[in-house]
């Protein structure tokens, strides 16, 4: 067990790098991406956010991202397309919590095993998704920019078709 201990004689245990070995290989992304978005907030404290920060930071480093890559690049089919169908869960539903994995989909893709390729091309796909959104998200901000610019009489109205289109061709 990790302590941290409060400036008001509080402390907050995380578990050891040691146990997290031995917990399947997504298990340890999963822990820290819950402990900065769900619970690093709630400790008070600065020096102990710090703290714990450092030690999720060690953590991936030490732990969660050597396991992954061993996983992933071994030859065991079954241990990767576990690891990858947990992956391919988490994705779904955060996709941050599965990034460490993103600079390993090419190499996956081109496994000859057709269970393996087609997890990382679905893992690939949330990805392009994600970032997609965040394109349009822009693209969607602009034009509303654009639009209240053409509404103030600073926007021709072939100036402003043009952002039109070029916005509902990436929409589309």
């Amino acid at each position: 067990m990790r302590i941290f201990h409060k400036k008001d004689g509080g402390i907050v245990q995380l578990i050891d790098k040691k146990k997290m070995q031995e917990w399947p290989v997504e298990l340890p992304l999963i822990f820290i991406e819950y402990i900065r978005s769900k619970q690093l907030d709630t400790y008070e404290d600065a020096k102990v956010k710090k703290e714990v920060s450092a030690y999720l930071d060690e953590v991936l480093k030490d732990v969660a991202i050597p396991r992954l890559i061993s996983v992933l690049e071994g030859d065991d089919q079954e241990e990767i397309i576990l690891a990858l169908t947990r992956i391919k869960e988490i994705s779904n539903k955060n996709i941050e919590m599965a990034k460490p994995i993103q600079k390993y989909l090419p190499n996956l893709l081109k496994k000859k095993n057709k269970q393996i390729a087609k997890l990382a091309q679905d893992i690939s796909n949330n990805f392009a998704k994600v970032e997609r959104k965040k394109k349009l998200a822009q693209k969607r901000k602009i034009m509303q920019q654009k639009e209240q610019q053409f509404l103030a009489g600073k926007l021709s109205g072939e100036e402003y078709a043009k952002f039109r289109k070029e916005y509902l061709t990436l929409k589309g």
